[in-house]
């Protein structure tokens, strides 16, 4: 998840929008590199989102079912998850690549990325544009939503059952408090994930149904203002779901603070060597 989260940061952000603001003549505006680093951008943003939804199926499982736990929850199906996921991110943006067309033409060079106008009207690019949006981001919405609320659910119950068994309020047993935790990080998660996702969700279907068109150079217009916003907010949940899995977690935290213990445990001893000497 990390390595897919940060791969969208180098796609998105490095790569497209900070070389767009200011490096608008590099060889990366080259319409054939243009293309094919919004496709890698794609197949990153597919592998971050699609991880997040089976890093959320194996807690589903892990938390619910106590039989498919031992059976599902191995390193071998991990890399198993992991190789599909990434293959299928690959095959299904492939032909991202080819919707692109030069944006202009300078001393024979094709330069910066344009969206083709056949890709608004053609009906192979329609089906793909609409089986692209079902895949990422909705089923995920979907999948997300219903995985974490059966898992709270689950949860709720299990708390229920036990407070009435040993008879001690759920505040002062430890065990009923961490799972109140585990309630409060999977809304957390569900939450941040469609509300960073909503406005780039709603100028996917406004495009469909209206005259739009992506990736415009008209920076006063309000679709493309309200496009471009929901690109920052897409990069934003790349990272907001891996930082809340890792900063919830106690032994994550617990190796973060040795980690910068340990130089600042390094740097002391030397100074006072320094200072003896």
């Amino acid at each position: 998840m990390a390595v897919a989260d940060l791969l969208v940061l180098i796609f998105e952000v490095i790569l497209y929008q900070i070389k767009e603001a200011y490096f608008p003549n590099s060889f990366l505006n080259y319409t054939p590199i243009c293309s094919l680093n919004l496709a890698l951008l794609y197949v990153s943003i597919d592998c971050s989102v699609w991880l997040t939804v089976a890093f959320t199926f194996d807690r589903f499982i892990a938390v619910c079912s106590q039989s498919l736990r031992t059976k599902y929850c191995t390193p071998r199906n991990a890399a198993v998850v992991l190789t599909v996921v990434c293959v299928l991110s690959v095959l299904e943006n492939a032909p991202i690549y080819f919707i692109y067309e030069p944006r202009e033409v300078v001393d024979n060079v094709p330069w910066s990325c344009y969206v083709k106008s056949s890709f608004y009207v053609l009906t192979v690019w329609a089906a793909f544009f609409w089986f692209e949006t079902i895949l990422t981001p909705s089923a995920p919405f979907v999948l997300i939503l219903l995985l974490n609320a059966m898992t709270i659910r689950h949860i709720v119950l299990s708390n229920r059952v036990r407070s009435e068994l040993r008879g001690v309020k759920s505040h002062t047993d430890p065990e009923i408090v961490n799972r109140r935790k585990s309630i409060i990080l999977l809304l957390v998660i569900s939450g941040t994930f469609i509300t960073l996702w909503m406005v780039f969700f709603i100028c996917f279907l406004y495009v469909h149904f209206t005259d739009a068109q992506f990736l415009e150079a008209n920076y006063e217009d309000p679709f493309t203002i309200a496009e471009q916003s929901g690109y920052m907010l897409r990069c934003l949940s790349s990272c907001a779901n891996t930082v809340i899995y890792a900063v919830s977690q106690r032994r994550f935290r617990d190796e973060l603070k040795s980690l910068i213990k340990q130089p600042a445990y390094i740097i002391t001893k030397l100074l006072k060597y320094c200072f003896t000497v």
